[in-house]
């Protein structure tokens, strides 16, 4: 079972067809589409195959899963997999998110509600305050929480035991997470960018769920090869198709399935405007030269966060750019398409 929490509000990025964070329309349809046991999970397989031998032998131990952090570029299914584990070890799972946490009240009252074997998943955790992940700390380690009786001088501290559950964390950056809370998981784990294969079995399984009658194993491969490596965008591509063609559209076709992606601004690599217009100021503005990212934010009037969490990583991931101290640079590769494209 899932107990729901307070929406995460959306990024500023999120009206772009390609943002991998989630955007309110993501929501329709978005339980049938996901998958809810590791079988049916498609892709990172190592990573799989891991949780299942935790898994197991922690059922076999009739003991909690250890803490897990899962990091990567968002849209990679990190909710997903706390999802599945949750089911596959039959448990509640609770959500929230590091920005929702806002007092130390808000965490006793989320780790003092726990039942036993739960699993608390905690989105963005690396924006969690100090002051939370200080009790955080003993819960985690030791499964009790210290809490403040009084104030002043006659402030006494009282240890309270709480059920042993299963922390799940999810990050874009695991470099922000402190060492002291990153040492107390058992597991680390990285998503990766998907494979084009992974990405087009995907789009078939969401074509057959949504009941959208296209068989032909280039339209799925299309659809992959423009969602940057991220399934959440994979399945907003496919909803996307699936409402051309509900109007009378032949998705069927590759020569027109490609001209419902022109017309949304997506190439064949799954560019879009945003950066397009990146890499154009990188090859002309500064020929080649190593640009800061705060003036490369101001020029193409996006927030640094934008540019760095949002579209760098697919770039960084396809070649076309380089992250240096000094700040970003066109690539070779990036130089050649920008020449082809004009």
């Amino acid at each position: 079972m899932v107990i729901k929490s307070t929406k995460i509000s959306e990024a500023p990025e999120s009206s772009r067809v390609v943002a991998p964070v989630e955007r309110e329309n993501d929501m329709v349809n978005e339980n049938i589409l996901r998958p809810k046991t590791l079988s049916e999970y498609i892709g990172q397989e190592s990573i799989k195959k891991h949780l299942n031998i935790a898994i197991k032998s922690a059922q076999i131990r009739k003991v909690s899963l250890e803490h897990i952090l899962l990091y990567g570029p968002p849209g990679l299914g990190k909710t997903t997999l706390s999802a599945i584990i949750a089911s596959e070890m039959q448990s509640h799972l609770k959500q929230t998110s590091g920005p929702a946490i806002e007092k130390q009240a808000d965490i006793v009252s989320l780790l003092t509600s726990l039942q036993e074997g739960d699993i608390l998943f905690i989105d963005e955790i690396h924006r969690l305050r100090p002051q939370i992940e200080e009790i955080l700390y003993s819960a985690m380690e030791d499964f009790a929480i210290d809490i403040m009786i009084g104030t002043g001088t006659g402030a006494t501290s009282i240890r309270m035991d709480i059920p042993k559950f299963t922390l799940i964390g999810a990050t874009t950056k695991l470099a922000k997470i402190s060492g002291p809370l990153r040492d107390r998981f058992g597991n680390v784990l990285k998503l990766d960018f998907y494979e084009i294969a992974d990405l087009a079995e995907i789009v078939r399984r969401s074509f057959r769920i949504l009941g959208i009658l296209v068989e032909k194993s280039e339209i799925w491969e299309l659809v992959a090869r423009k969602s940057r490596g991220t399934p959440r965008i994979v399945n907003r591509f496919v909803k996307t198709l699936r409402d051309y063609q509900i109007v009378g559209h032949n998705i069927d076709s590759p020569i027109e399935a490609e001209k419902i992606f022109t017309s949304l601004g997506i190439d064949a690599l799954g560019l879009d405007e945003l950066d397009r217009k990146l890499l154009h100021i990188l090859a002309y503005n500064f020929a080649g030269r190593t640009v800061g990212l705060h003036t490369l934010a101001s020029i193409v009037w996006e927030e640094e966060e934008t540019i760095e969490d949002v579209v760098e990583p697919y770039l960084l991931k396809i070649g076309f750019l380089e992250r240096t101290p000094r700040g970003r640079k066109l690539s070779e590769s990036g130089e050649r398409y920008i020449r082809l494209e004009k």
